[in-house]
């Protein structure tokens, strides 16, 4: 990953599914500039893919606190990870 962008792989634990937000993380990313995808996990969780900008990326690590509307976030972990080739886009997969 170039000097001041970052890649990393979160999980989120919580009332994070049937609360739409996965929509909601994919628009919060795009106003970021971030990109990656999110997807919901057979455990109940959501995990993503966020890459991006340091600043970006910590201000969407911060955001995944909240959530949308519905959402009671109980945990939110975080890995740097390498991306490979940065994702176009975000998308919502699975």
């Amino acid at each position: 990953m170039e000097d001041g962008r970052k890649a990393v792989r979160v999980r989120l634990r919580g009332r994070v599914q049937g609360v739409s937000f996965r929509v909601w993380t994919r628009t919060e990313a795009e106003r970021l500039g971030l990109s990656g995808w999110v997807c919901n996990e057979e455990d109940g969780s959501v995990t993503a893919l966020i890459v991006g900008a340091d600043g970006a990326v910590s201000t969407m690590l911060d955001r995944f606190w909240k959530g949308p509307t519905g959402a009671s976030v109980s945990s939110v972990t975080s890995q740097d990870v390498d991306a490979g080739q940065e994702p176009n886009g975000f998308r919502i997969i699975g």
